[in-house]
């Protein structure tokens, strides 16, 4: 058991980037390797401890949607094959009746619109959001170190990374206050700061542990930077009652919001795998 249980996807964006594929397929249904984006990020939050999967989509998703459910015509047949190990990667993507819930948004008005509309089934429980764009290989899953932390103590967490100074506007930046581990606690957090402008280089990535304070903190807030309601901004807001804690963490991140890190991401991954590295090195790839 975990203390966090809950956790929010949200996948309602339109993957402008990969079109045309996604005019038909979801970005979160991307392939990389052999399962889609979206699979990576229950894996970790299923490390983590998670017990209900709450989906925020748009029109459009119902392959999402599909995703999820069993296929009992497909395992049928993979059975009466004699195929288990097919048969077992397949249900790997089942989820079980009742963890999982999809919620619409209507309208593209941000991440912090987004979380909000879970509100009612996050309830008065801590909860974590996870960005599948944001794929991030470790040992120790990122949700799960980060759960580990919040443990011992608590507040709002956000996953965090070192970045160049001319990359901070592309990112929520931490205004840091102290440093212990791996552990930053933070004065505040800036949205899409102009280099010059940037409190630190200590950038925020797609993983949060978050208290249900922000929820409400949510409510009430503004549209922030790109006239979005912002995640950050209700985070920030919540500093006046909650402690903000960054936390470094373990493994690498790739950016699989743009083509390029999908790319990067897929090369890195196959080649981690024996049965795809061993042929493309044979082939001279290093």
């Amino acid at each position: 058991m975990t203390h966090i249980r809950k956790a929010i996807f949200p996948v309602a964006g339109l993957g402008t980037r990969f079109l045309p594929a996604t005019k038909t397929v979801p970005k979160e249904m991307l392939p990389l390797i052999d399962r889609p984006l979206i699979q990576y990020a229950v894996d970790e939050a299923r490390a983590a401890g998670i017990e209900e999967f709450i989906f925020i989509t748009s029109p459009g998703k119902a392959a999402l949607e599909a995703y999820f459910d069993t296929s009992p015509g497909l395992e049928h047949t993979l059975a009466a094959a004699g195929k288990d190990r097919l048969l077992a990667e397949l249900r790997a993507s089942n989820m079980p009746e009742g963890q999982h819930s999809f919620v619409r948004q209507a309208q593209p008005l941000g991440l912090g619109h987004a979380v909000r509309l879970a509100a009612r089934l996050v309830g008065s429980e801590p909860f974590a959001v996870l960005l599948p764009d944001d794929l991030i290989r470790a040992d120790t899953p990122c949700l799960q170190q980060m759960v580990a932390a919040h443990a011992e103590i608590g507040g709002n967490m956000v996953a965090t990374m070192d970045v160049p100074r001319a990359a901070t506007s592309s990112y929520g930046v931490l205004d840091i206050e102290h440093r212990f581990g791996r552990t930053v606690r933070a004065r505040g957090m800036v949205e899409k700061p102009a280099p010059q402008d940037a409190p630190s280089t200590q950038a925020v990535v797609g993983r949060y542990i978050l208290q249900p304070s922000v929820m409400a903190r949510l409510q009430g807030v503004a549209a922030g930077a790109g006239g979005e309601i912002q995640l950050t901004d209700a985070i920030a807001a919540d500093l006046a009652t909650t402690p903000l804690n960054g936390y470094h963490f373990e493994g690498q991140r790739f950016d699989c919001g743009s083509v390029a890190g999908y790319i990067e991401a897929t090369l890195a991954f196959a080649m981690a795998r024996p049965d795809l590295a061993a042929p493309q090195q044979a082939a001279g790839w290093r």
